[in-house]
């Protein structure tokens, strides 16, 4: 997976600021989908990637409808923003895109549009068609730091990458080695530059300081497993600021884990029987996570 950064106007902030004792409901709420798989307005087939605005309006990467669609806080459906004209190539399509993020400055969505092999960019509102701002690239994730920086995973090089070609982190083939990747896919930029990689296929969370030809091991490692101390297949993770602690989609163990950021050897599970790919979380700190096997997407609020 390669991670590329470019330099674009600032995307959103990174960092999550959660109360030190928060604690998230066992029950969440269903946001997005819900209603079965299927390509309706109010339903997601295979969604992957989310992102949620300051409002609590959801996008969601719907993987196998070739489209992303946005969910307005309380609403009952969606609305395509993205994609949705059938699987294709053209200006106006999109073939299973992976991951989605929003670009203030400029009002646009960014997403991984992988069978393409391309990132593109689409006009928040009102768009029909998109440009793609990154080509030939086996794009399974991406994100944005504080300043502007486009940061993509890409899969078949095993690396992650800036838009500019720069490689942040793997690069070296795929392996297990502490200067490798293999098949990384969630992704997290912290406000100095530090990136976190969902390693799944090593069934570890690597950070990667900024500048650094290697990372380091900061949850799992400890082969495949259902342990406190393991995961299976970690998908996605994020930071939660105010207990210096990383989430993370474990999504083989049907688990969401806090693990510590700093020297941690086992995680807790605060989030269990879900079918996890994807999370990120809003300015109140509600949770919110992709549930695949259900075909949406649950909030969860601190109780």
């Amino acid at each position: 997976m390669r991670i590329h950064s470019a330099l674009i106007p600032p995307l959103r902030g990174s960092s999550i600021d959660i109360h030190p004792n928060a604690r998230w409901q066992q029950n969440g709420v269903t946001v997005a989908g819900g209603n079965g798989r299927g390509n309706g307005i109010n339903q997601l087939s295979n969604p992957y990637g989310l992102y949620v605005d300051d409002d609590q309006t959801l996008y969601v990467a719907d993987r196998s409808n070739h489209r992303i669609v946005e969910w307005k806080s309380g609403a009952t459906s969606g609305q395509v923003v993205a994609g949705g004209n059938g699987q294709g190539s053209g200006a106006h399509q999109l073939s299973n895109p992976y991951d989605v993020i929003v670009d203030k400055e400029r009002d646009s969505l960014i997403i991984c549009d992988r069978s393409n092999a391309r990132v593109v960019r689409w006009p928040r509102r009102n768009g029909t068609s998109g440009e793609t701002i990154i080509s030939n690239i086996d794009c399974m994730a991406l994100t944005m730091d504080e300043n502007g920086s486009l940061y993509v995973a890409d899969v078949g090089k095993a690396d992650v990458g800036i838009r500019n070609g720069l490689t942040v982190a793997g690069g070296n083939g795929q392996g297990n080695g502490i200067n490798q990747l293999y098949n990384p896919w969630g992704l997290y930029v912290d406000d100095d530059q530090t990136l976190y990689v969902a390693d799944p296929s090593n069934y570890r969370i690597v950070e990667w300081k900024s500048g650094a030809t290697s990372g380091q091991v900061v949850a799992g490692g400890n082969g495949e497993g259902s342990g406190a101390h393991q995961l299976s297949n970690p998908y996605d993770v994020i930071v939660d600021k105010e207990r210096d602690s990383l989430i993370i989609c474990d999504r083989s163990n049907r688990r969401v884990a806090r693990w510590p950021r700093r020297n941690g050897t086992s995680g807790e599970t605060i989030i269990s029987n879900i079918d996890c790919m994807g999370l990120t979380m809003d300015e109140n700190g509600s949770l919110y996570v992709t549930d695949y096997g259900k075909a949406e997407v649950r909030r969860y609020r601190r109780g």
